[in-house]
């Protein structure tokens, strides 16, 4: 693990700092936009589950 430390901390290095902040704000918007998708999806699916559920006991109520 040590030598994959070095090897970014040589990469980090080696760039110029406004690279390494460009290279921070794609990473951070990437991440926002993993997070609200999975957040939606998430949403989406306990919408679906919650529907089947309902639907299973309403039928089961007759």
């Amino acid at each position: 693990m040590s030598n994959f430390t070095q090897k970014v901390r040589r990469f980090l290095e080696s760039e110029d700092g406004p690279t390494a902040v460009e290279y921070a704000v794609m990473l951070a918007l990437i991440v926002i936009v993993c997070l609200a998708a999975i957040t939606n999806i998430g949403t989406n699916a306990n919408t679906t589950f919650t529907n089947i559920a309902d639907s299973i006991s309403a039928g089961n109520a007759s």
